[in-house]
């Protein structure tokens, strides 16, 4: 079993890190943060999982952003990590920390619930 895809994945995600804090100057981009990337056994596709701050709407349109930036992205990632044929890049949009903090908010919710119960 090879640790080539999760090494590629680690690398990926340090690249576009770099990529969009100093190449990509779009100002439709928001604050976003690079949660994961899973690239497949060939090596031919890497999803990259982003979170985005801000409202729906401007997660929309960051995440077009990003797809559309894709071309440029993966053409970086080839020259920077120096490989032959890098992977497709494929942005989805990440939830699992707005789904955290939604629990957080019920707990706390909760917590207020039972301290003003007698």
């Amino acid at each position: 079993m090879s640790h080539r895809p999760e090494r590629m994945a680690e690398a990926i995600k340090k690249e576009i890190a770099d990529l969009l804090r100093n190449e990509i100057k779009d100002p439709r981009v928001g604050f976003v943060t690079i949660t994961g990337v899973e690239v497949t056994r060939d090596l031919s596709y890497a999803k990259v999982f982003v979170s985005v701050m801000g409202k729906e709407e401007q997660r929309k349109e960051t995440l077009e952003v990003l797809q559309k930036a894709a071309g440029y992205m993966r053409s970086e990632i080839g020259r920077r990590i120096k490989v032959r044929h890098a992977p497709e890049l494929i942005f989805k949009l990440d939830v699992s920390l707005d789904h955290g903090s939604r629990i957080m908010e019920l707990l706390h919710e909760i917590n207020d619930q039972e301290d003003k119960s007698p």
